[in-house]
């Protein structure tokens, strides 16, 4: 961990509170409460002069509660160090402050995080789904998804007899129809 790097964080979140938390990997990490991430990540993004936001991803601790944790990796070029930052969520409706006021790039990351794991970043403009179809109800990264996965075709004939039923056809595609006898 470098002394610098921790030294100016702890500068930047003075008045905040924050746990230290140990990394494998030596880079400095903290740890905060969810109604602490804005203010935290704001004078991170400007006095701790972190320009860059350049990951946010989740962790689903299923069965453990807070369930989930997000994590922010932030990179100052000026200084050429980074920080990590990591936030538990509970299971129930996970929800946090969006950084992407902060770092407009964030936005597709968070929107991925919704995507995958479900996870309702507040004051994030588009929570439009990003990898999986908007109709697609469910997070395939929470742990309690199922190993086999979700039945593509019954995702596609529901949206078909939506498609249909608005459109003024027949509810049921040909295909599905049984042959008479």
């Amino acid at each position: 961990m470098s002394a610098t790097t921790l030294e100016r964080v702890r500068r930047a979140l003075a008045g905040l509170e924050f746990e230290e938390l140990a990394a494998r990997d030596g880079m400095p990490t903290l740890g905060l409460a969810p109604e602490d991430v804005h203010a935290a990540m704001e004078r991170l993004a400007h006095a701790g002069r972190f320009s860059t936001c350049i990951l946010v991803t989740a962790v689903d601790h299923l069965p453990d509660e807070p369930r989930f944790e997000v994590v922010w990796q932030l990179l100052s070029v000026a200084e050429n160090d980074r920080v990590r930052v990591k936030c538990r969520l509970p299971g129930d409706e996970p929800r946090v402050a969006s950084v992407s006021d902060l770092w407009p790039g964030a936005r597709f990351s968070e929107r991925e995080c919704w995507d995958m794991f479900g996870i309702r970043f507040d004051g994030l403009a588009d929570h439009r789904r990003l990898l999986m179809p908007e109709e697609y109800g469910h997070h395939p990264l929470r742990k309690d998804f199922p190993h086999q996965g979700i039945d593509p075709g019954r995702l596609y004939r529901e949206w078909d007899r939506a498609r249909r039923a608005q459109q003024g056809f027949p509810a049921q595609h040909p295909d599905e129809l049984q042959p008479q006898r």
